[in-house]
Protein backbone atom coordinates (compact mmCIF):
# COMPACT_ATOMS: atom_id res chain seq x y z
CA UNK A 1 0.00 0.00 0.00
CA UNK A 2 1.60 3.54 -1.09
CA UNK A 3 0.37 7.01 -1.50
CA UNK A 4 2.41 9.12 -3.46
CA UNK A 5 2.40 12.90 -2.90
CA UNK A 6 3.88 15.14 -5.96
CA UNK A 7 3.34 18.66 -6.77
CA UNK A 8 5.12 20.61 -4.49
CA UNK A 9 7.79 23.40 -5.63
CA UNK A 10 9.23 26.84 -4.66
CA UNK A 11 7.05 29.12 -5.24
CA UNK A 12 6.04 33.11 -4.51
CA UNK A 13 3.83 34.50 -2.17
CA UNK A 14 0.08 34.44 -4.26
CA UNK A 15 1.25 31.79 -6.10
CA UNK A 16 -0.96 28.58 -6.57
CA UNK A 17 0.29 25.00 -6.28
CA UNK A 18 -1.76 21.62 -7.13
CA UNK A 19 -0.81 19.10 -5.20
CA UNK A 20 -1.49 15.35 -5.88
CA UNK A 21 -1.42 11.87 -4.07
CA UNK A 22 -1.91 8.95 -5.48
CA UNK A 23 -2.90 5.67 -4.20
CA UNK A 24 -1.77 2.31 -4.94
CA UNK A 25 -1.90 -1.31 -4.06
CA UNK A 26 -5.52 -0.91 -2.70
CA UNK A 27 -8.76 1.45 -3.40
CA UNK A 28 -9.02 3.89 -0.92
CA UNK A 29 -12.17 4.88 -2.72
CA UNK A 30 -14.33 4.45 0.77
CA UNK A 31 -11.75 6.14 2.64
CA UNK A 32 -11.35 9.50 4.43
CA UNK A 33 -8.31 10.74 2.59
CA UNK A 34 -6.30 13.72 4.33
CA UNK A 35 -3.65 16.42 4.21
CA UNK A 36 -1.69 17.24 6.70
CA UNK A 37 1.81 19.43 6.78
CA UNK A 38 4.97 19.79 9.13
CA UNK A 39 7.24 22.88 8.89
CA UNK A 40 10.66 22.63 10.32
CA UNK A 41 10.75 22.27 14.50
CA UNK A 42 6.90 21.94 14.34
CA UNK A 43 4.58 19.07 15.02
CA UNK A 44 2.66 18.24 11.78
CA UNK A 45 -0.54 19.78 11.44
CA UNK A 46 -4.08 19.15 9.94
CA UNK A 47 -4.77 20.75 6.46
CA UNK A 48 -8.20 19.41 4.90
CA UNK A 49 -9.50 16.32 4.58
CA UNK A 50 -12.41 15.02 2.00
CA UNK A 51 -14.84 11.50 2.69
CA UNK A 52 -15.82 9.69 -0.16
CA UNK A 53 -19.15 11.37 0.09
CA UNK A 54 -17.27 14.22 -0.55
CA UNK A 55 -18.09 15.78 2.46
CA UNK A 56 -14.52 18.18 3.33
CA UNK A 57 -12.69 20.05 6.53
CA UNK A 58 -9.88 22.72 6.51
CA UNK A 59 -7.76 24.22 8.66
CA UNK A 60 -9.15 27.73 10.03
CA UNK A 61 -5.75 29.64 8.59
CA UNK A 62 -6.66 27.95 4.93
CA UNK A 63 -10.08 27.76 4.85
CA UNK A 64 -11.18 29.81 1.28
CA UNK A 65 -7.45 29.44 -0.09
CA UNK A 66 -7.26 25.56 -0.48
CA UNK A 67 -9.66 23.36 -2.15
CA UNK A 68 -9.10 19.37 -1.36
CA UNK A 69 -10.60 17.17 -3.76
CA UNK A 70 -10.73 13.56 -5.09
CA UNK A 71 -11.21 11.46 -8.48
CA UNK A 72 -11.98 8.05 -6.99
CA UNK A 73 -11.61 6.23 -10.58
CA UNK A 74 -8.16 7.46 -10.61
CA UNK A 75 -7.22 6.54 -6.53
CA UNK A 76 -6.30 10.36 -6.28
CA UNK A 77 -6.66 13.51 -4.23
CA UNK A 78 -5.19 16.97 -4.57
CA UNK A 79 -5.04 19.61 -2.82
CA UNK A 80 -5.03 23.63 -4.84
CA UNK A 81 -3.55 25.83 -3.08
CA UNK A 82 -3.97 29.33 -3.84
CA UNK A 83 -2.80 32.70 -2.59
CA UNK A 84 -0.17 30.99 -0.75
CA UNK A 85 1.66 32.50 2.41
CA UNK A 86 5.30 32.09 3.61
CA UNK A 87 3.34 30.93 6.35
CA UNK A 88 2.40 27.63 4.28
CA UNK A 89 5.81 26.89 4.23
CA UNK A 90 6.18 22.97 5.16
CA UNK A 91 6.37 19.11 3.62
CA UNK A 92 3.26 18.36 3.02
CA UNK A 93 1.63 14.48 3.60
CA UNK A 94 -1.04 13.14 2.05
CA UNK A 95 -2.72 10.16 4.58
CA UNK A 96 -5.89 7.99 4.62
CA UNK A 97 -8.16 6.40 7.57
CA UNK A 98 -10.91 4.54 7.55
CA UNK A 99 -14.50 6.41 7.17
CA UNK A 100 -15.45 6.12 11.23
CA UNK A 101 -15.55 9.10 13.36
CA UNK A 102 -12.47 9.21 15.69
CA UNK A 103 -10.09 6.69 13.79
CA UNK A 104 -6.79 7.36 13.10
CA UNK A 105 -4.98 8.02 9.61
CA UNK A 106 -3.71 4.47 8.73
CA UNK A 107 -1.70 5.01 5.81
CA UNK A 108 0.80 8.17 5.26
CA UNK A 109 3.18 9.27 1.98
CA UNK A 110 6.24 10.60 1.92
CA UNK A 111 5.75 13.80 1.98
CA UNK A 112 6.41 17.02 -0.83
CA UNK A 113 7.70 20.19 0.26
CA UNK A 114 6.11 23.69 -0.57
CA UNK A 115 8.37 26.20 -0.21
CA UNK A 116 6.65 29.92 -0.36
CA UNK A 117 8.93 32.98 -0.21
CA UNK A 118 7.81 36.08 0.63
Amino acid sequence: VQLQASGGGLVQAGDSLRLSCAASGRTFVNYVMGWFRQAPGKEREFVAEIWNSGKTSYRVSVKGRFTVSRDNAKNTVFLQMNSLKPEDTSVYYCAARPPLIGTNYTYWGQGTQVTVSS
